[in-house]
């Protein structure tokens, strides 16, 4: 199997910023070797998480600058851009509110993560106000919130209106545990997810992002994990998502 123009959303190779690389060496690594899988594309998405990861949208696109710079003209690296996951909290709003996220290239959208334990409440009205303002919402990794392994009832809902939920493909090979392999398994059966992204955080995940990507295409088949790792990641970055 030979998959070719994949569009990542969603990794950590800026280095120690997170809990994603820790050295250019090793976002370089990282980098290269998702290139190898096919990766065209790299979206670098560090967590802006007040009192966990208290980056900001100025100090991350400097420590980004300083990576590109690195590894300009090494061989075997794939383009690159910068977005930040978001933790779903009220700092988070308060940095939509004064312009101060970090959304996608392009500006249509911007990558969220709930709290592990629990949806929050009102999120339909929150990722509406987001809506307003021109932010398709994407939800990182929704197979990993233990809420949905009781049902996929709340995923289904926030599809329904217009949120993007984005498959961790190591949720396929048991990264993270049989219960949100399970529901990955779930949400793909139903077709909820509209693409999918590796999460990688350190050069040697690119080993079971690569499994991951085979056990994708024996799920869903090669043309619909194209549309999943590659077409619809595009979309998302030029605003182009058919509601």
């Amino acid at each position: 199997m030979r998959l070719t123009g994949l569009c990542d959303l969603h990794c950590h190779y800026v280095p120690a910023v997170d809990d994603g690389v820790r050295t250019t060496e090793d976002g370089q690594l990282l980098c290269q070797n998702l290139a190898r899988l096919g990766y065209r594309t790299l979206i670098a998405t560090p967590h802006i998480r007040r009192g966990m990861f208290d980056n900001d949208r100025a100090g991350l696109r400097r420590v980004y600058a300083d990576f590109v710079a690195a590894v300009s003209g090494e061989s075997g690296m794939p383009e690159t851009g910068l977005a930040a996951e978001h933790f779903y909290d009220e700092f988070f709003f308060e940095l939509l509110e004064s312009g101060n996220a970090l959304p996608y290239p392009g500006g249509h959208a911007a990558l969220v993560e709930f709290p592990p334990e629990r949806i929050p409440v009102k999120v339909e009205e929150r990722f509406f106000r987001m809506n307003v303002r021109g932010l398709r919402p994407v939800l990182a990794h929704p197979e990993r919130y233990a809420q949905v392994w009781q049902s996929i009832e709340p995923m289904e809902q926030l599809a329904d209106r217009g949120v993007l939920l984005l498959l961790d493909l190591m949720s396929l090979t048991g990264k993270y545990g049989r219960r949100p392999q399970r529901a990955a398994e779930e949400l793909l059966d139903a077709d909820l997810y509209y693409a999918a992204c590796s999460d990688s955080h350190r050069p040697d995940d690119a080993e079971q992002v690569e499994r991951s990507l085979e056990r994708l295409v024996e799920l869903i088949g090669q043309d619909e994990a194209l549309v999943l790792l590659a077409e619809h990641p595009r979309n998302i970055l030029a605003g182009t998502v058919q509601d």
